[in-house]
């Protein structure tokens, strides 16, 4: 295949797909793929690059994908082109990131019905971030509730991108995707790149195969990669040897070597993921590159939360699977912890609750093991009267208060794109969670809401509650803007007088009444013992919210026929005798359900 692996730069167009979830990027690439024949009526199906159950039993990208096409132009030439599928979702922002930084331009595909959303502008400023030539394509042209004008202005006005010139297309049906193909090829810009020069690649993406190791996606920028070549990652200094090269069509397809502006793969015999930094360079070991690239930062975990087995003999099974599950996402971080109700379990990290959420089930799912998730928190920064500064991953390891100078927590700065109708209830639950709105403009019917928000009211329930409020029809975005002091206390819940660690959470004391009745209130429905049994919600040493879970009564006085009241009443004694007795006595168990439900925080 010596000829088509010298493609002249020229005829090369390295793009991605971006856009709001639902708009319809991995049907878009469906078609591309199948128009440039990369796959044959036979082997295609919905979203051919959406790989795992979840990602298609939802409907959504959670890892990137990347597949070459070759496509003839009505002007005779062959074109390949290299497209990396992106996902939409606020949490993996970390993938389009990387995947915008190998490519040159970018289609931006918004659904004519729907118009801009909240993750349109995010991921639209991340390509330009990384100067891109964008190309606006309209979707959904086909449905009767189609508006192509209205959206053209407001990517005008909301994003400020010429959009005259957008293309009309249906991804479902095929319509006008020939057009997004000419498009491609005579709107965006070839690679730039150096074929004498030493090789200096971008490290896009690796993940684990049984059969190979770790599979590593490259973007060559300089230089050729060659099967039985030397090479040395320069940041964590491995040197390796090349066994295979290829690229994804998107079945793998073997090559001799990779040149200048082509994006494909290499395994060369890495046994861990971990060694593999995503954003690293690729250099020859003999003869390497005078500078790595700039690379990425690495992604910060910003929520945390305890993953325990609801079956206490599956620990070692968890254990496995949390390692097997990291080797595929770098982004997933976790340590052991121990907790007097849950028994032995995993502190975790992640980048947002819909990547808890994806993780929890991938567990379940592909490992088969029944999980109890502790309620999210994210990390404070806790600092001490010595002047020293400590990260607070878990409550549960919060210091005395005594110790405690001030405790600072993360902030968002969050875009909400709403219809006018739900504005109202928008706005009221924003500054129900302490937010502080900064900007509110319109475009067009929809009001777009710019507001600054701690991200612990965030992280419990607060996506829910926008599309319950909105009736699903709110879009949110947010990136970390940095930390500031709040008055944020540790609350405590005690069943029985004993603390429960994995219920113990750090609120702010104006909502820590509300938040301590939500949590009693779930646990009070827990099936009863034979003694009354308190549950309390405490701050220090004073109680916020108690419930009593009634105890189990057996009728003592059942057999008791006729004779004076004191002999019903003496039996009633000697019960309340024995319960005095039990209560000092006994242990209580509350079942893992209804740890669960104190949990799953519901509406205020």
């Amino acid at each position: 295949m010596s000829s088509s692996e010298a493609t002249s730069l020229s005829n090369i167009r390295n793009f991605s797909i971006i856009a709001h979830i639902d708009h319809g990027k991995s049907t878009l690439a469906d078609r591309l793929i199948q128009l440039c024949g990369g796959l044959t009526a036979r082997e295609m199906k919905a979203q051919v690059l959406d790989s795992m159950d979840i990602e298609r039993e939802r409907g959504i990208t959670i890892k990137a994908q990347t597949v070459r096409l070759d496509y003839k132009a009505k002007d005779g030439q062959v074109y390949e082109l290299n497209l990396i599928d992106t996902p939409g979702h606020v949490d993996f922002a970390y993938e389009v990131n990387r995947s915008l930084a190998a490519c040159e331009g970018s289609l931006l595909v918004v659904d004519a019905t729907q118009g801009v959303e909240a993750q349109t502008l995010a991921n639209v400023y991340q390509a330009l971030d990384n100067n891109h030539e964008i190309i606006p394509v309209l979707n959904k042209i086909d449905l009767p509730a189609a508006e192509p004008e209205r959206v053209r202005q407001q990517i005008e006005e909301v994003i400020g991108l010429d959009a005259h010139d957008a293309l009309e297309i249906s991804a479902k049906s095929g319509l006008g995707v020939e057009d997004v193909l000419e498009a491609i090829v005579h709107r965006l810009p070839a690679p730039k790149g150096d074929r004498n020069a030493p090789l200096k690649a971008l490290l896009v993406d690796s993940w684990y195969d049984a059969y190979l190791g770790v599979v590593v996606l490259v973007r060559i920028i300089d230089g050729t990669l060659s099967k039985g070549q030397r090479i040395r990652l320069m940041l964590t200094g491995g040197a390796y040897q090349v066994d295979r090269v290829g690229i994804f069509r998107p079945k793998q397809e073997m090559r001799n070597s990779l040149g200048p502006g082509e994006i494909g793969f290499f395994t060369a015999s890495i046994r861990q993921v971990a060694d593999t930094r995503i954003g690293d360079t690729v250099t020859d070991e003999k003869k390497p590159t005078a500078a790595p690239l700039p690379g990425f930062k690495p992604s910060q975990p910003v929520v945390f939360c305890g993953l325990f087995p609801v079956d206490a003999s599956e620990f070692e099974d968890l254990r496995e699977a949390v390692g097997k599950l990291r080797l595929n996402d770098a982004s997933f971080d976790y340590e052991m912890e121990t907790s007097a109700a849950l028994g032995f379990g995993f502190r975790c990290g992640f980048l947002g609750l819909l990547h808890l959420e994806i993780i929890r089930e991938r567990l379940e799912r592909e490992f088969n093991i029944g999980l109890i998730a502790t309620a999210p928190s994210v990390v404070y920064h806790v600092y001490l009267t010595d002047g020293t500064m400590t990260e607070l991953h878990n409550p549960a390891d919060m210091p005395d208060t005594q110790k405690i100078a001030k405790i600072e927590e993360p902030w968002i700065e969050a875009t909400i794109l709403v219809p006018d109708e739900h504005l109202g209830a928008v706005l009221k639950l924003c500054e129900d969670r302490r937010g502080r709105q900064t900007q509110l403009t319109y475009a067009g019917a929809r009001a777009m809401l710019v507001y600054e928000l701690p991200l612990n009211e965030v992280v419990f329930d607060f996506y829910d509650r926008l599309k319950s409020v909105s009736r699903g029809y709110a879009s949110f975005d947010y990136h970390i803007i940095g930390y500031e002091e709040g008055d944020l206390v540790k609350m405590a819940l005690l069943v029985n007088d004993e603390p429960v660690d994995a219920l113990s959470i750090i609120v702010n004391r104006s909502r820590a009444e509300m938040r301590g009745r939500a949590m009693v209130d779930k646990l009070k429905d827990s099936p009863g013992h034979m003694f009354k049994i308190p549950i309390q919600a405490a701050i220090g040493g004073k109680v916020i919210a108690r419930e009593t879970i009634s105890a189990l009564r057996k009728d003592v006085t059942a057999k008791c026929y006729g004779g004076d009241i004191t002999r019903k009443r003496k039996l009633l004694e000697k019960q309340k005798a024995g319960k005095k007795k039990m209560r000092s006595f006994g242990k209580v168990d509350i079942p893992q359900e209804a740890f669960i439900a104190a949990l799953k925080m519901d509406a205020d």
